[in-house]
C-alpha cells in the first residue's frame, strides 16, 4: 500500500473522488473497499494498474514516461521543461493521471506516482536504471567506488553512501561529462552514443572490458558503463540524459493526428445495417441448426479444417467468411460446444433457449461474443485463413484492437467515414499505444469486415449500432465469459438491435407455382418458417423458397399438423389454393406406414402367454407392445429383457433355441442399445406448436427446451446473461469512503490495532474453540475466506471483515454485501473452498 496515494485520497473533495471511482471500475468489483487505505491498496496493484494504461492516450503515457525518467517525483515546472513546452500544456494530462489514480499531486508541489508503473515500465524514453541501481549492486564493491570516483576526479573519501552521492552528481552533469569524453579514447564518443540513443541495454564483447586501452574498458572505469552479464553492458539513466545533452526533450504529442474522412450516406449506413443483421439471425440459425444434424469434428491440432468450414457454407448458402465468423462467435457465446460422444462440436442446451428468445435479445448475444471474442476470424496471415477455432498466440490482444478500433470510429462525425487505412491505424495507435502497431495494421481491415457481416459498420462508416457497442468497451469481458451482462443487457444497445431488426420482413409472398418470395432481408422467425416448409433456391436482395411434397413432409414429420401448418403460413401471406392442396394432400397420405424402434422381438407359438407377458407389471419397464398374437416388442435390449422374463418366473431363451424365443432389432442411429431410455422419453415428448406457452418445445433431432421462462425487461431469458451484479453507485460510495475517513479521525475507529483482533474474538467469539477463533482471525487481519455458521443454524461464505462493538462486519459473498455477524452468535468457522 502507498502510504502518498492513501494521504492523497484523503485530501480529495466528493467530486474528485467520484471521478477517481468511476475511472477506476477495479475498485468497486466486489468485496469493494470500505476505506481509503483499501481503496489505496487495489488502486496500486500491478496489475490494476497495467489495465488502467491499457485505457489511457497516448499523451498521458508519455507524461508518465517522462515522470519515470526525472525520477525523485519531479515537480510540473520540470516536467514541462523536459518536455519543451509550457506547464499549461502538461495540466490537462496530469489531470486525467490524477483521475485515474495513476499519479497524484504531493503537499510540497511534486508528482507523486503509483508505484507499479516503474514495474511496468523499466525503459521510460529508452533509459535505462538509475545510476543508484548499479552502484547498489553486490558486485560493485567499495575498493571499486573509491577506484571510480578517482577516475573521475571526485573526492574518494568517506562512507559508501557519500562516494555514490559524489558520483551521481559527477555523472549527472552534461558539461563536465562532455569534457571527460572528449579526453577518451578513438571509438568512445561513438559507442556510447549507441547506447545513448539506441539502448539501454546492448550486446557486447565482454573480452573488451577487460583489455587495457579499450573505449569498452574507460567508459566502465568510469561508470559510464556497467556490464551486467559478460556479453550485455547497460548505461545508466542519468549517463544518457547527460550525454543527449540540455536540448534533449522526449516526445509529447497532445493533440491528436489527423484523420482524414470522406462524405458518406448516413440514411445508406443506417439501410446496410438493417439489412446486416437479420441476415446475420438468419445464417446463424442456418450454421447452427446445420451443425445441430452434422457435428463439427476437430482436427487434431485443434480447431475445425477448411473443409468442414466449407461444407456449413455451401449447405447454409453462406459465404465462407460468413461460415468462419458464426461458428466462431457461437462458440464463444457457448451455443456451441464440444461432444465427446457425438465426435465434435453441438449446439447446447443455451442453443436452444437461445432460439426461443425475441429477435433481438439474439443479436446482443452475438455481438456481446464478437465483442469478447479474442480470435479474428478473417484476420490472414501469409495470404491464408487461420484455422477456425484454433489457438491464436495474440490472444486477448486482438480483442483490445477491436475495441480500440470501433472506438477511435466513433470519434467521426455521422455522415463521415475514414479515407485511408493507415491514417486510421494512426489515429488508433493514439488512442491505444501499448498496442502492437504492426499488428493494428495487420488486422485492421478483418476486424471491419467481420463488423460489416454484423450490422455495425458498412464501408468506412460505423452504423448506429456499431457505435452502441463501441461505448461498451469498458465492460466487454473476456472470452472465458459466458455471458456478459452488461452489453447484453445495455439500454441502448437493446434499443438499436431493435431498431436494426425492425425492418425486416414478416410477410412473404405466396405464388400459384409453390413459391414463396421475400423481398428484402426476412426475420428470422419468418425464415425459419420457411425452411422448415420449403427448399430455399435463392437469397440476398430478395429470397425464394419453394414448396414441394418432400418438403411439405418434414414439416410434418417435425410435428407440425395440416392445420397448425396452413395457418403459420396465413399469418405471414395469402396462401395460393395449390398450396392449401399439397398441403392438405402431403398430410393425407403422411402417417400411412409408422416406423418404429425397438430392442428386442419377444416371440412366442401361445397368443394367451404373450398377451399374459404383455400385460404383467413388473414387466412394465421393458415398454412391451403387442404387435401381432405372438409377436412382442420390447423398448428393452435381449440381454435385459431376457433376464426380466426370467425374473418374474418365465422360462425364455434365446432366439434360435426354439419356443419362447428372443430376437435382437437393433435401433437405428445408435452404436449400443442401452441408450433406449433417453431416446424414447425424448420421441414419446409433447410436441407444443407455441414456442412460448411454457411447455416443453420439441426441436429437430428430438431436442427439446423449457420456454417458460422470466423475460428480462430487453427481451432476454435468464440463463442467456446474468443480471449485472449489483456495485455502489461511485458517487455514494465516494460519500460513504470519506464519510468512513470521518469517522477513523474522529476517533470511532474498528477493533482492529495490533493484537487487539485475537483479543476481541477471544473475549465475545466463546462458542468457537482457539483453533477457530484463530482462522476467524485471519478473516479480520489478513482478509482471508472463511465459511462461518451461526447459531440459528444460518452459514455463510465471509472475508474482508472488521470488528466493530462485539460484531464481525465482513462480506457475505452469498448476500453480495457487507453484513454485520454477531460474534456471540458464530458457532462454527471453517475455511472456504
Amino acid at each position: 500500500m502507498d502510504d502518498h496515494l492513501t494521504g492523497w485520497l484523503a485530501t480529495l473533495d466528493e467530486e474528485r473522488l467520484t471521478r477517481v471511482l468511476g475511472n477506476r471500475p477495479d475498485a468497486l468489483i466486489p468485496p469493494w473497499p470500505r476505506t481509503l487505505d483499501a481503496l489505496a491498496e487495489r488502486l496500486a496493484g500491478d496489475f490494476a494498474v497495467m489495465e488502467v494504461m491499457r485505457t489511457l492516450p497516448l499523451p498521458a503515457l508519455e507524461i508518465v514516461q517522462a515522470c519515470l525518467a526525472l525520477g525523485d517525483r519531479p515537480g510540473e515546472d520540470r516536467l514541462a521543461r523536459f518536455l519543451g513546452v509550457s506547464v499549461s500544456e502538461t495540466i490537462p494530462w496530469l489531470e486525467r493521471l490524477y483521475d485515474h489514480a495513476l499519479a497524484w499531486p504531493e503537499p510540497d508541489g511534486r508528482i507523486g506516482l503509483a508505484g507499479a508503473l516503474a514495474h511496468w515500465w523499466t525503459a521510460p524514453c529508452g533509459l535505462g536504471e538509475p545510476l543508484a541501481a548499479y552502484l547498489e549492486s553486490w558486485t560493485l564493491n567499495t575498493e571499486g567506488l573509491r577506484r571510480m570516483c578517482r577516475n573521475l576526479g571526485v573526492p574518494a573519501q568517506g562512507t559508501r553512501r557519500q562516494m555514490m552521492t559524489r558520483l551521481s552528481a559527477a555523472l549527472s552533469d552534461a558539461e563536465p561529462l562532455s569534457c571527460l569524453v572528449a579526453e577518451a579514447p578513438e571509438g568512445t564518443i561513438g559507442m556510447l552514443d549507441d547506447f545513448a540513443w539506441d539502448g539501454p541495454i546492448r550486446s557486447v564483447n565482454g573480452d573488451l572490458f577487460i583489455t587495457p586501452g579499450t573505449p569498452e574498458k574507460w567508459a566502465v572505469e568510469r561508470g559510464l558503463l556497467f556490464r551486467t552479464q559478460w556479453g550485455v553492458a547497460g548505461m545508466p539513466r542519468e549517463v544518457a540524459l547527460a550525454l543527449r545533452g540540455p536540448d534533449y526533450h522526449p516526445p509529447f504529442t497532445p493533440c491528436p493526428p489527423d484523420l482524414a474522412t470522406v462524405a458518406v450516406d448516413a440514411e445508406a449506413v443506417e439501410y446496410e445495417m438493417c439489412l446486416a443483421a437479420p441476415r446475420l439471425l438468419d445464417r446463424a440459425t442456418a450454421v447452427l441448426e446445420n451443425i445441430d444434424k452434422t457435428p463439427l469434428p476437430l482436427l487434431k491440432s485443434g480447431g475445425v479444417g477448411v473443409r468442414e468450414v466449407k461444407r456449413v457454407a455451401k449447405e447454409t448458402g453462406c459465404v465462407e467468411a460468413e461460415s468462419r465468423l458464426l461458428i466462431e462467435v457461437s462458440a464463444v457465446a457457448r451455443l456451441i460446444g464440444l461432444d465427446e460422444e457425438a465426435g465434435g462440436l453441438v449446439p447446447t442446451d443455451r442453443f436452444d433457449r437461445w432460439r426461443l428468445s425475441e429477435g433481438p435479445a439474439r443479436l446482443r448475444v452475438l455481438l456481446a461474443a464478437w465483442w469478447r471474442m479474442e480470435r479474428s476470424s478473417l484476420r490472414r496471415v501469409q495470404e491464408r485463413y487461420a484455422t477456425v477455432l484454433g489457438d491464436d498466440p495474440e490472444g486477448e490482444t486482438l480483442a483490445r484492437i477491436r475495441r480500440a478500433l470501433l472506438g477511435a470510429l466513433t470519434e467521426i462525425p455521422e455522415g463521415r467515414g475514414f479515407a485511408t487505412f493507415p491514417e486510421l491505424v494512426q489515429a488508433v495507435h493514439w488512442r491505444a499505444p501499448l498496442l502492437d502497431r504492426e499488428l493494428l495494421a495487420e488486422c485492421a481491415p478483418a476486424i471491419l469486415e467481420e463488423a460489416e457481416l454484423l450490422g455495425l459498420c458498412s464501408g468506412t462508416a460505423l452504423t448506429s449500432l456499431g457505435r452502441a457497442l463501441a461505448a461498451l468497451g469498458s465492460v466487454a469481458g473476456g472470452e472465458n465469459d459466458s455471458a456478459v451482462a452488461e452489453v447484453e443487457h445495455d439500454p441502448a444497445l437493446a434499443e438499436l438491435s431493435a431498431k436494426a431488426l425492425a425492418s425486416a420482413q414478416r410477410t412473404a409472398l405466396f405464388g400459384a407455382d409453390l413459391t414463396a418470395v421475400v423481398t428484402g432481408p426476412p426475420s428470422a422467425e419468418l425464415a425459419s418458417l420457411l425452411d422448415r416448409t420449403a427448399d430455399r433456391e435463392s437469397q440476398g436482395a430478395a429470397s425464394v423458397w419453394r414448396f414441394g411434397p418432400a418438403s411439405v413432409r418434414r414439416a410434418l414429420d417435425a410435428g407440425e399438423s395440416a392445420d397448425t401448418l396452413l395457418d403459420a403460413l396465413a399469418e405471414v401471406g395469402t396462401l395460393p389454393q395449390p398450396l392449401v392442396y399439397l398441403v392438405r394432400d402431403v398430410a393425407r397420405r403422411h402417417g400411412e406406414v409408422t416406423v418404429a424402434s425397438v430392442g428386442c422381438v419377444v416371440l412366442g407359438s401361445d397368443p394367451a402367454l404373450l398377451a399374459e407377458i404383455n400385460a404383467h407389471r413388473k414387466l412394465g419397464r421393458l415398454g412391451l407392445r403387442l404387435l401381432a398374437p405372438t409377436v412382442l416388442a420390447s423398448d428393452a435390449t435381449a440381454e435385459r429383457t431376457l433376464a426380466a422374463l426370467r425374473e418374474a418366473g418365465y422360462a425364455p431363451v434365446p432366439d434360435g433355441f426354439g419356443g419362447l424365443a428372443v430376437r435382437r432389432g437393433p435401433r437405428p442411429g445408435h452404436d449400443t442399445p442401452d441408450r433406449t431410455g433417453d431416446q424414447d422419453a425424448k420421441r414419446d415428448g409433447e410436441r407444443e406448436p407455441d414456442p412460448r406457452d411454457g411447455r416443453l418445445i420439441l426441436f429437430p433431432g428430438g431436442r427439446t427446451a423449457e420456454a417458460d421462462v422470466p423475460a428480462h425487461p430487453y427481451g432476454l431469458l435468464d440463463g442467456l446473461a446474468d443480471l449485472p451484479a449489483d456495485v455502489p453507485d461511485p458517487r455514494e460510495h465516494a460519500r460513504r469512503l470519506l464519510a468512513a475517513g470521518g469517522a477513523r479521525r474522529a476517533g470511532e475507529t474498528p477493533d482492529r490495532a495490533p493484537g487487539r483482533t485475537w483479543a476481541v474474538i477471544g473475549r465475545r467469539a466463546t462458542r468457537l474453540p482457539t483453533a477457530q477463533q484463530t482462522l476467524l482471525g485471519f478473516v479480520v487481519d489478513r482478509g482471508v475466506r472463511a465459511l462461518i455458521t451461526l447459531a440459528d443454524g444460518v452459514t455463510a461464505t465471509v472475508s474482508h471483515g472488521e470488528l466493530r462493538d462485539g460484531v464481525l462486519d465482513a462480506w457475505c459473498e452469498e448476500a453480495g454485501d457487507y453484513l454485520d455477524f454477531p460474534l456471540n452468535e458464530i458457532t462454527s468457522v471453517v475455511a472456504a473452498r
